[in-house]
């Protein structure tokens, strides 16, 4: 873009950002300063907002950059990434969403601790939290520093770790001014944007090619310069076993990830009730599921419009490719090009704005309420030294997430996210479901589950491609990854629930029946539920 058409928009893009701020601050006035508050919004969300809210924080920069641009460079595998994202939700709604409102109270750590030794239990599922989060932290700061360097014109890293920092900071100030309320309202008006844009460039990639959705598809194979296998499986993971075992893991974690994340999982308590929070989960389908479909034009427009070349440039895993679709669709150097660019920008900046507030409220809430409260406080800390300690935490994982953040810049997003999602269903799932429906569970299977699955797939990860290895990992220029994979879903997630069995038939421990016959009526009918 010319000097001109960028100020114009750097200027919108800032106005947007002006108004999510805004946003925040009146959310966050008048507040009593109490946990509900903080943590839950006054569970007083209706299932309508709070199903948007949950598609605000799911639909992250792994779902619109992330997803767009594996599309654009590998066609029909790419949109396999949507699919999985999508049917996961089943496994929540089934499993999850109403027995764990029931269940606890603020955190994941609240229905473990129900029937099982509190102190321990708190502490895994603190720490399980926290790094859960901070894996997907990772993704968002990516596609952060990706999407701004992009409308700026910044091509040098030091540029870009710089812009990783600054949405650090802004997610920071998000959280600590507007809590669970401000983070929600932020979150809703996110995925009103998302849907509104996303159908905005699906319309005008449409109107490209006469709604004829067969003749985009072969200009997209054409454009790729791979011919028909474009829209065929096994471009990215067909060309050998290794490759379709990947894919295998990857679809195991997309498919249970989702009921073990924490920022998802805290969203079910912000609501009066179970009932409540299993409608709020039907919204949330229908919305994601209308996004997810639009991904089709978005990667295929981008791939029928940009050369590969153009896109793999832009960024070397794909994650410019719906901006520069924008860009396009406008015209390059002319004021609507600009225009369309900064409105995409935008909205994709406050999508990555909404869920790492999200992110940093559900880690910053387990350590207050789990691991300072229960655990350091052992009970005795007051709402307004909890509500100290949230704040206190949203700075040091803001921290840890711009250091991280900064050298995964240049990966997929939607690749990293997956990434946490093999995590959250190693530690978070298998725990959650023995605690829910096994009579015999115990304390040690709970802590071996937790620790066995998080250790197991964040090892994994620290010595497959993704880190090391490969040209497009982390490290690029050293190699000490010896597991094949880019996803430890297959071994992770059946490791965490083998050693939850184990460690519960191994323990000398006596469940206590009274305990998980409360929790069962509990969980079930919602009597004595907070």
């Amino acid at each position: 873009m010319t000097q001109d058409h960028r100020a114009l928009a750097l200027l919108l893009f800032s106005a947007f950002v002006a108004v999510t701020l805004a946003i925040t601050t009146w959310a966050g006035r008048n507040r009593r300063g109490s946990a509900e508050e903080f943590y839950a919004g006054g569970r007083l969300f209706s299932p309508m907002e709070n199903g948007f809210a949950i598609a605000g924080d799911y639909m992250s920069a792994a779902s619109f950059l992330g997803i767009s641009g594996l599309i654009a460079i590998f066609g029909y595998d790419g949109f396999l990434y949507s699919i999985g994202f999508l049917v996961a939700w089943l496994v929540a709604l089934l499993l999850v969403a109403e027995p764990l409102r029931n269940s606890g109270r603020y955190t994941m750590g609240d229905v473990l601790a129900y029937r099982m030794r509190q102190r321990p239990v708190r502490t895994a599922a603190g720490t399980s939290t926290i790094v859960v989060s901070i894996f997907y932290l990772l993704a968002q700061m990516a596609g952060a520093g990706v999407l701004v360097s992009l409308l700026l014109g910044i091509t040098s890293d030091a540029g870009k770790i710089l812009i990783v920092a600054l949405v650090g900071l802004l997610m920071i100030v998000y959280v600590s001014i507007g809590g669970m309320k401000g983070t929600t309202w932020v979150q809703m008006v996110k995925a009103v944007l998302l849907i509104g844009g996303t159908i905005l460039i699906t319309f005008l990639v449409l109107l490209k090619f006469d709604f004829n959705i067969s003749d985009l598809l072969g200009k997209a194979a054409d454009n790729s310069g791979k011919g028909a296998a474009f829209l065929e499986p096994g471009l990215q993971y067909g060309a050998n076993g290794t490759s379709k075992l990947d894919f295998l893991s990857l679809g195991i974690a997309l498919v249970l990830g989702t009921a073990g994340l924490p920022h998802i999982l805290i969203r079910f308590y912000t609501v009066p009730n179970a009932k409540a929070a299993r409608k709020s989960v039907n919204w949330a389908i229908g919305i994601i599921g209308v996004f997810y479909l639009m991904t089709i034009a978005l990667g295929f427009g981008a791939a029928a419009l940009i050369s590969q070349d153009e896109i793999i440039a832009s960024n070397p895993s794909g994650n410019t490719a719906a901006p520069l679709l924008a860009l396009h669709l406008g015209g390059v150097d002319s004021a609507w090009g600009a225009i369309l660019l900064a409105t995409i920008s935008a909205v994709a900046f406050a999508t990555i704005l909404a869920v790492v507030a999200g992110l940093t409220l559900a880690s910053s809430s387990s350590f207050a309420h789990d691991i300072y409260a229960n655990v350091i406080k052992k009970g005795t800390a007051t709402e307004k030294e909890e509500v100290r300690a949230a704040r206190l935490a949203t700075i040091g994982i803001g921290a840890v997430s711009i250091l991280l953040g900064a050298l995964a810049r240049d990966l997929n997003v939607a690749g990293l996210v997956a990434l946490a999602f093999a995590v959250a269903a190693s530690a978070n799932l298998p725990t959650i479901l023995y605690s829910l429906f096994w009579k015999r569970f115990t304390t040690q299977g709970a802590l071996w589950s937790i620790y066995g699955g998080l250790i197991v797939a964040v090892g994994l990860v620290l010595f497959s491609p993704v880190v090391s290895g490969d040209p497009k990992a982390m490290f690029p220029d050293v190699d000490f990854a010896w597991f094949p994979l880019k996803n430890p879903g297959i071994i992770s997630i059946p490791f965490g629930f083998l050693m939850g069995w184990l460690g519960t038939i191994l323990s000398k421990e006596e469940p206590d029946a009274g305990k998980y016959a409360e929790l069962e009526v509990r969980s079930l009918t919602g009597t004595g539920a907070h």
